[in-house]
This record gives structure tokens, C-alpha cells and sequence, in this order.
């Protein structure tokens, strides 16, 4: 397993914000997953002016379901700025509903603060 100051700094590497046409851009926004295997798999955004784009997250967990995985053990997303950020609403719950396990997983929310998905999804509507 690596650390999470080394995903950060894999993230960091995956940022490149691209205008690639007047209605789709890219690479604002960085994610890396650690799957239960240990291995790491990631992705970038990509934004269009009908919002038909996609999450970081989204695009690693793609790569990861290719590989035949669904356990999420670590997350972490950088923005263009260099911040870590935490999963929108929707990329909680498509982490959550991919494996259930996954609400255990450990999200990296602030530079000092690692939370589970479940934390991060209190009132989860499957828990009922």
C-alpha cells in the first residue's frame, strides 16, 4: 500500500487543465484511487457546457471496474489549484453503491483530515 502524501503527489502529476474546445474542457480536477489489491488507478475530469462530463473519480473507478475491481481502500482529488477536495454528493454515492465496502473506504477531505465514505454519507438512503 502507499501512503497518501504519495497519491497526492501522483494527482498533483495528473493535473492539466485543457480548454479543448469552446464547449469541453479538461484535467481541472485529479483523482487516485487504491484499490483493495494495492493497486492504483486514475483519472481526470472533464466538464462540457451541457454538463455530460464527468468527475476525476468517476474516470478512475472506470479504469478500476476494467481491471475487474469495486473496493475502494484509499481516495484522494486535487484541484488545478492544488487542493485536495473532497468527492461531490454524486461521487459518494457512486463509490458507495459500486461496492458496498466501500463506505469504509478512507477519503482524504482537507490536507489534515481523512474521513470514511461513510462519514462522508451520514444519512445513506441504502442503510434503511
Amino acid at each position: 500500500m502507499i501512503s497518501f502524501d504519495e497519491m497526492e503527489h501522483m494527482a498533483h502529476q495528473l493535473i492539466s487543465p485543457t480548454q479543448l474546445n469552446k464547449y469541453i474542457k479538461y484535467g481541472h480536477v485529479s483523482a487516485v484511487i487504491q484499490s483493495e489489491s494495492g493497486h492504483i488507478y486514475t483519472g481526470i475530469n472533464i466538464d462540457t457546457a451541457c454538463s455530460m462530463g464527468f468527475c476525476a473519480e468517476h474516470g478512475a473507478i472506470a479504469e478500476m471496474i476494467k481491471q475487474g475491481e469495486t473496493r475502494i481502500i484509499r481516495l484522494i482529488a486535487v484541484n488545478r489549484h492544488g487542493d485536495i477536495i473532497p468527492p461531490c454528493g454524486r461521487c459518494r454515492e457512486f463509490i458507495s453503491q459500486i461496492n458496498p465496502e466501500n463506505i469504509h473506504a478512507e477519503v482524504k477531505v482537507t490536507k489534515e483530515k481523512i474521513l470514511s465514505l461513510n462519514e462522508l454519507l451520514p444519512f445513506d438512503w441504502k442503510k434503511h
